[in-house]
């Protein structure tokens, strides 16, 4: 069994940063690609960006600049920065990990997700 388990959410006003985290528990082998999802209401769950085992990053053309996906893997735990919000931004954000387990098959995980405000 794997969990997932953000926190960092919050309200801040427009402008303002916040600092997400993902960590990531139970039996592995190892974690390969991690992201952040978000979902606004009434809306589908869109890509936020990804950071591949290996460090390389992509990211939704509406975040860059602003966002950044980090990730530290003795902790087994993923980040993203985030700055100069804007109202948009506003949404759930969830975590997501692909890991490989001992047999060598990999899963998908979700955590469930942390609310992201933004509103002046």
């Amino acid at each position: 069994q794997v969990q997932l388990v953000e926190s960092g959410g919050g309200l801040v006003q427009p402008g303002g940063s916040l600092r997400l985290s993902c960590a990531v528990s139970g039996i592995f082998f190892s974690i390969n690609s991690m992201g952040w999802y978000r979902q606004a209401p009434g809306k589908q769950r869109e890509l936020v960006a990804t950071i591949t085992g290996g460090g390389t990053t992509n990211y939704a053309d509406s975040v860059k600049g602003r966002f950044t996906i980090s990730r530290d893997n003795a902790k087994n735990t993923l980040y993203l920065q985030m700055n100069s919000l804007k109202p948009e931004d506003t949404a759930v954000y969830y975590c997501n990990a692909d890991t490989l387990n001992y047999r060598g098959t990999n899963y998908k995980y979700w955590g469930r997700g942390t609310q992201v405000t933004v509103s002046s």
